[in-house]
Parts: C-alpha cells; structure tokens; sequence
C-alpha cells in the first residue's frame, strides 16, 4: 500500500467519515491533484491485486473492523467501482 492510499484510507474512510454516502467522497478524491488521484487509485489497485492488506491493518488505520478478509476485500472493491469506475453509491463498511 502506498503512503497516499493509507493517508486517504486514514482521513476519508475512518470511522467517522466511512458512513457519510451522501455522494461527496468521490467528488471529494477527484478534487485532488491529479497525481495523488493516480496514486490512490494505483495503491488501490495494488490492494485488491496482492491482498495486501489485513483485516487488522485496515483496523488500525481506519478504526474499522472487519469480520474477515473476504468481506475487506469485497467492500474495496466496491469502494474502488464507485471512486474510479460506474459504482453509483459509495458502499458501507460493516457497523
């Protein structure tokens, strides 16, 4: 995981900002210059290839828990359908 990936995972996805689907987080991403938009995306991406990232690991950064890693993995991916391709809402973590 990149350092821009875990800087956005830590401000934009922690747990009180995870539940807010009001539809201004990936308006909120894009407003970023675009090299740091390419590199969340990017990080992202290496996320989801390498499975990279635990359960715990996404805890610590975001104060959210995961049952499994299955279900990590399956809320990125929408996560990433909705900031970088058609996903029309933004998926909620588990509460």
């Amino acid at each position: 995981m990149n350092r821009e990936l875990e800087s956005f995972l830590r401000t934009y996805l922690d747990h009180e900002q995870a539940f807010d689907t009001s539809g201004t987080l990936r308006p909120t991403l894009h407003a970023f210059r675009p090299e740091f938009v390419a590199a969340v995306r990017e990080g992202l991406t290496s996320v989801l290839a390498d499975s990279e990232l635990s359960t715990a690991d996404y805890e610590r950064i975001t104060d959210i828990e995961f049952a499994s890693e299955e279900a990590l993995y399956a809320y990125l991916r929408e996560m990433f359908q909705y900031l970088f391709q058609t996903g029309e809402m933004q998926p909620l973590p588990p509460e």
